[in-house]
């Protein structure tokens, strides 16, 4: 059903994002993990699961990170061996900087024939990032490979703030074969209705379809996390930042503007038939802050 809604350019899509396990993790522990997700996942009504691969982005910020990084498991290997009880589509991301040409072939041919047929490709950080294969040559492999995986790409809203051309990368990632956009998480309303008021225009000048954009929204819980998601690029108008830090409940304070701010979006989307959806995910680990991750879904699902 997600791939069909995908290539019907359906609006309403609704996922939700989580990051596997760290590196290392025992199968033991790793089993217990992914029980508690299972359990958590099956108890939402979602189109599709999202499971990061995150990679460093050192380079992309200088500031000291507020929570380490850590590696995790392959967001495929986990998905195959961990997570087979939930029956639903699962978008596998590849930060393809990271693999070689051969890795990310085996993962295109792999993720084919085991039903995994959907996957977001994540370009470097930064300029400065050290890659062995950029966003191009993973296009160009994807074609020579001829591979029926359905693609997606990132969008940045907060970046058309800075470059006025979020839309022109989308539709050149379309071009390149994406079907779906993700965003990374809104704060920032307006940065998402500017990038929308282009991309449809754009898109309405230049006689191209418009494929969904989903909307990714993510509970905070803490001044900490809040400090996390601003090192990772997230942008947060400051009168929100101070509504957020002096909120007698930070993460409910997060929850209502996250579900206010679907419905602005979707209202906005929804008179000139954009198509869009939203991804909820949680980017910390504390069990208030994932837990808070599924009331969210809830409420906006019944939106």
């Amino acid at each position: 059903m997600l791939i069909d809604k995908i290539r019907n350019r359906e609006s309403g899509i609704i996922l939700y994002g989580i990051t596997p396990p760290k590196k290392g993790t025992s199968e033991e522990k790793a089993i217990e993990i992914s029980g508690r997700q299972i359990k958590r996942i099956q108890s939402i009504n979602i189109d599709g699961l999202i499971l990061y691969d995150i990679q460093d982005e050192e380079s992309r910020n200088p500031e000291e990170r507020p929570f380490p990084f850590m590696e995790t498991i392959d967001p495929f290997i986990y998905s195959e061996n961990y997570l087979n009880d939930l029956s639903i589509p699962k978008i596998i991301y590849r930060s393809v900087g990271k693999y070689s040409g051969s890795e990310l072939s085996q993962f295109l041919m792999q993720a084919s024939s085991s039903g995994n047929a959907l996957t977001v490709f994540v370009g470097a950080s930064s300029k400065a990032q050290e890659t062995n294969l950029s966003i191009q040559d993973a296009y160009k492999l994807k074609t020579e490979l001829d591979s029926q995986i359905i693609l997606g790409g990132v969008a940045i809203p907060e970046r058309h703030q800075d470059k006025d051309d979020e839309h022109i990368r989308v539709f050149s990632k379309i071009s390149n074969g994406c079907s779906f956009f993700v965003s990374q998480g809104v704060y920032d309303v307006n940065a998402s209705k500017n990038f929308l008021s282009d991309y449809y225009y754009y898109g309405r000048t230049e006689n191209i379809p418009l494929v969904p954009i989903i909307f990714t929204f993510t509970p905070c819980g803490s001044p900490k996390t809040l400090q996390f998601m601003k090192w990772l690029g997230i942008s947060i108008p400051k009168w929100l930042e101070n509504e957020l830090v002096h909120s007698n409940d930070i993460l409910e304070k997060s929850i209502s503007f996250s579900e206010q701010a679907w419905i602005e979006l979707k209202d906005f989307a929804g008179e000139k038939g954009i198509p869009i959806g939203c991804n909820i995910e949680s980017v910390a680990i504390k069990k208030a802050e994932v837990e808070a991750s599924i009331e969210l879904l809830k409420k906006i699902s019944c939106r």
